[in-house]
């Protein structure tokens, strides 16, 4: 897909959207049916703290309002399966964002956050356009325990009639590219303005290619190790990355790994 086609479906195309704050501010509003008076956007921290796997955890949207409650927007094209533990996990890097390490203070000074992921498909397949979850007790599910976090799931893959029509309407337009309304026709100018700029077009090219540079290496590492570990055979692993058996032996040494003294037959 090229980048004059993207739609605001695709999570890059979203976040420089929502860097319109009228856009963003309204779509919250809509989201969580509140009305805000003014956002804040934390543009000199998208990138949170490192994950498990060394990569950095960027946020797609990251605001607070004017009451200090702090929102993370998320758009998710695809179902990666794995989207309820990093709501968690982004929860977590936000808080230990929002804590100030150096001077001591309450938990109760903890902002209240909400990570909303924007799907395309229903991922919980129980048939609805919205999912809030909030922590309750089991026994006694009228207990909140009242931690300040709120996790919402949304998606355009539903019959039932259990959002409004402004937030149907959104999610119709992420779905289909089609505005329905006055706010998703504004959506579109801005989705049009993005697609048409060129600075944007080139961060673009360079994350893309950024990210299939680090999608070789995973997979090169992988396979450095399945054969390091006597896995698989330095054969199979020239095979997978289609080159030669001497190609093979020069990268995987030069990336720190050992080759078996002994080979597999």
């Amino acid at each position: 897909m090229t980048y004059e086609s993207l739609t605001l479906s695709n999570d890059f195309i979203f976040a420089k959207v929502m860097q319109d704050e009228k856009l963003c501010k309204h779509l919250l509003e809509i989201i969580l049916d509140i009305k805000i008076k003014s956002i804040c956007y934390h543009e000199e921290q998208k990138v949170l703290a490192d994950s498990p796997d060394g990569k950095a955890v960027r946020l797609d949207v990251f605001v607070d309002d004017d009451i200090n409650t702090v929102f993370d927007i998320e758009m998710q094209a695809s179902n990666t399966k794995e989207l309820p533990k990093r709501s968690r996990f982004y929860q977590s890097r936000i808080d230990d964002y929002l804590l100030d390490k150096g001077v001591e203070i309450s938990y109760n000074d903890l902002k209240d956050s909400y990570v909303i992921f924007i799907c395309m498909q229903d991922i919980f397949e129980k048939g609805r356009h919205y999912y809030r979850f909030e922590n309750l007790c089991v026994d006694s599910p009228d207990i909140r325990l009242n931690d300040g976090t709120v996790k919402i799931f949304l998606n355009p893959d539903s019959m039932l009639n259990d959002i409004g029509e402004d937030l149907a309407n959104f999610l119709d337009y992420v779905k289909t590219g089609e505005p329905r309304d006055s706010f998703t026709e504004e959506l579109d100018k801005s989705v049009a303005f993005a697609r048409q700029n060129k600075a944007w077009k080139e961060e673009y090219r360079m994350i893309n290619m950024r990210d299939r540079v680090n999608y070789r290496n995973g997979r090169h590492d992988m396979i450095f190790e399945l054969v390091s570990k006597g896995i698989i055979t330095v054969e199979i692993g020239a095979e997978e990355l289609d080159i030669s058996i001497p190609e093979f032996e020069k990268e995987m040494t030069e990336s720190g790994y050992k080759i078996p003294a002994t080979k597999i037959v």
